[in-house]
């Protein structure tokens, strides 16, 4: 796209805006156009647009009780929390978490399903999720019209612009367009993001990511995801393609190439013994992770190895990632976190082993262990960025991908 294009920059313009009124309102107008450096008209434009769209409201503040008082209240603006409301959800191997949030990302209602449904066939997979949308959406007080986006966040390799999960752990079959399915079964605009994408949004409007603009985001699930913010906007590949950290090349030879997931993923770190008796029910139930931190606790000689090497592992890849791209903070997140001391003193000392001296001072490494709610929030942030884009004036809210 060109970025002298007129509509393209409107549309940037209106996002910032809406945006510099959801992190600082109430804001005055001036204040506006100081924080985005944008110019007074074009603020009092898109305000003006965004008014009598129903997108934010007007607050008078100051000393309008005291008669004395000289010169008028400030008009202060504010995002209208009833402007639009969306629905997002994190799909994870055994369970299914859906909120249901106002204009400003608030959560109104939410709903957790302990649902095992990886490898089950895909529609099996849509008629769960289809179910549990409309559940939330009932519990809000809502019906399905008065949705105007859902956005779904999928573990693996997701396409944002077109919908389609190229690969995921979850589903049993490669390319699925899985933004159109959930689209036609509930009549409302449908996203598909990768999970990873989603938390780092989360962590962004909500979390350990509030007071910046870059950021890099590192989940550690049953797939090692990425996400990368620069300039309050998502890094995504072409086509808005996700970043898989566990296809990351750690090594190669003549007989193998060793990718992190093969060190640090999921399975390579509960091994064979997670098969077996209590541990294989522990992780069939999702709870493979704390089972693992209780028998490390134990002292079992195996896990302690596997989480030690795991931990390696990551910190080297989360000092290649600061290297490429500076960021002021590495935030870390995910079921891994549960493995406790070891997994996360040998993540920091690989770390520190690792990083060049010339940038070791220039990230700060924040281990958070985010609530399954701020994952689906996360993913209905993903939801409110694509209808704070949107040209409302004109069309509305994010049309549905074409196919």
């Amino acid at each position: 796209m060109k970025t002298a294009d007129p509509e393209l920059m409107r549309a940037i313009n209106r996002f910032t805006v809406l945006d510099t009124i959801r992190r600082h309102g109430p804001i005055s107008r001036v204040e506006i156009s100081e924080r985005s450096q944008l110019s007074t008209t074009t603020v009092s434009a898109i305000t003006a647009s965004l008014l009598d769209d129903g997108l934010i409201l007007t607050r008078h503040e100051g000393d309008i009780r005291n008669a004395a008082a000289r010169g008028r209240p400030r008009v202060m603006l504010v995002l209208n929390p009833d402007a639009a409301r969306v629905v997002g959800a994190k799909i994870a191997a055994h369970q299914m978490n859906f909120v249901v949030t106002d204009f400003c990302g608030e959560v109104i209602s939410h709903l957790s399903l302990p649902i095992r449904v990886n490898r089950q066939p895909v529609g099996v997979i849509s008629d769960l999720i289809e179910d549990g949308v409309r559940r939330c959406v009932v519990d809000a007080g809502l019906s399905l019209d008065d949705i105007d986006t859902v956005c779904i966040g999928f573990p693996g390799v997701i396409e944002h612009r077109t919908g389609l999960v190229r690969s995921s752990p979850i589903l049993s079959e490669p390319d699925v367009d899985f933004a159109r399915e959930m689209s036609q079964r509930l009549n409302v605009a449908t996203i598909v993001e990768s999970d990873s994408h989603a938390i780092t949004l989360g962590h962004h409007w909500f979390g350990k990511g509030r007071d910046l603009d870059d950021m890099v985001l590192v989940s550690l699930e049953q797939t090692l995801g990425l996400g990368v913010l620069n300039g309050g906007q998502l890094f995504r590949g072409a086509g808005g393609l996700s970043h898989n950290l566990g296809d990351l090349m750690m090594g190669c030879g003549l007989a193998e190439t060793i990718r992190l997931s093969a060190l640090a993923g999921e399975q390579a770190i509960l091994g064979e013994q997670s098969q077996q008796g209590r541990f294989a029910e522990a992780v069939r139930l999702g709870r493979g992770m704390a089972h693992a931190q209780t028998l490390i606790a134990a002292e079992d000689n195996g896990l302690t190895a596997a989480a030690t090497r795991a931990g390696e592992a990551i910190g080297i890849a989360v000092a290649n990632i600061v290297t490429l791209f500076g960021p002021p903070r590495v935030v870390i997140v995910g079921s891994s976190l549960l493995l406790g001391h070891v997994f996360l003193t040998t993540l920091s000392e690989a770390y520190r082993r690792a990083i060049p001296p010339s940038i070791r001072e220039i990230a700060e490494l924040v281990f958070d262990n985010s609530p399954d709610e701020m994952w689906a929030q996360g993913a209905a942030v993903v939801a409110l960025c694509e209808l704070y884009e949107s040209p409302w004036g004109t069309t509305g809210p994010a049309p549905a991908p074409q196919h």
